[in-house]
């Protein structure tokens, strides 16, 4: 089934999809599908049925991904000439319970101060130290996605303009986020010393704007262990996996802290919601929406400004 695998990939990659998740699932797929001992390049019940039972540690919406991309493949095959069964998708529930965690402003204040504090422990060439606090406050600031963060060469940042061209976001689609002063001054002073390493290229437009002291790409998990070391540093405990705090709270903290600034300064929450949802990448309204609930829970004096609007999304309670 390898060229049907590749071929949507191809055709999603050539309309500017991530596929990354796409690749890892069928390379799982791919392997029961050898231990099923398929004969023939086709989807059958039979073969779904069967992968289905064996996935009996994946949460309600990670099936719900995979069931996705295979009805997506299952479609390509039919298209070429292969009769394939075309599953219906499961209803998805967030069995998750993700709890996101809001930093109050002064621990925002605390993590920004403990992040100039970070000092080197190893010798390693590879060390991302460098990047650290340029990239929380570049989270915190905007509310990028940490894989859309890292992603960001240097065609993309336009200081002088005060924004920065999002290229690769979990939808798909590009977008421009601004850049605050401070925010402009702190990615300026990073630059500045990013560029004194002795490295080439790093000045490219085509190279990635945070790197390692080698060089090299900053991985999300990197940030989230440096992310966190600072925090518990600033007295902030870690609750747990459901609980956090994660580095994508980040997101959520900016989302309530955006909106709670620009109710206080007298705009309409009608009238801020689509802006804080253009700004965070979403492509429906209705997933900013829940934002509004975060920050009457976390503002409770702006409970009165935002109360009619909670009554209209969530008029069951």
């Amino acid at each position: 089934m390898a060229p049907y695998m590749n071929g949507l990939i191809a055709i999603k990659e050539s309309q500017g999809y991530t596929t990354i998740s796409m690749k890892w699932f069928f390379k799982e797929f791919d392997s029961f599908v050898i231990n099923y001992n398929l004969k023939d390049p086709v989807i059958t019940q039979d073969l779904i049925e069967a992968w289905r039972k064996s996935r009996i540690n994946d949460c309600n919406r990670t099936i719900y991904g995979k069931c996705s991309k295979l009805v997506q493949l299952a479609r390509y095959m039919c298209e070429r000439g292969e009769n394939s069964y075309i599953m219906m998708l499961p209803k998805v529930k967030n069995d998750r319970g993700h709890t996101p965690y809001i930093f109050s402003e002064g621990q925002m204040r605390k993590i920004f101060e403990e992040s100039n504090r970070l000092i080197r422990e190893s010798h390693r060439i590879d060390d991302p130290i460098m990047a650290i606090p340029g990239l929380i406050r570049l989270l915190y600031s905007t509310g990028l996605r940490i894989t859309e963060a890292i992603s960001i060469r240097n065609d993309d940042v336009h200081l002088d303009q005060g924004y920065i061209h999002i290229r690769k976001s979990k939808n798909g689609s590009e977008r421009l986020v601004p850049v605050c002063n401070t925010l402009k001054q702190t990615l300026m002073q990073y630059i500045s010393y990013r560029n004194h390493l002795p490295l080439k290229g790093l000045q490219e437009g085509t190279n990635l704007l945070f790197v390692k002291l080698d060089g090299t790409e900053v991985s999300a998990s990197c940030v989230y262990k440096w992310f966190r070391k600072v925090y518990t540093n600033c007295g902030i405990p870690y609750i747990g996996d459901r609980f956090g705090p994660r580095l994508h709270d980040l997101r959520h903290t900016m989302a309530v802290h955006t909106l709670a600034k620009l109710v206080r300064e007298g705009m309409d929450v009608y009238s801020a919601l689509p802006l804080l949802s253009a700004c965070l990448g979403h492509t429906q309204l209705s997933s900013t929406e829940h934002y509004v609930r975060l920050t009457c829970s976390e503002y409770p004096e702006l409970l009165r400004q935002c109360s009619s609007l909670n009554k209209f999304i969530y008029p069951n309670e």
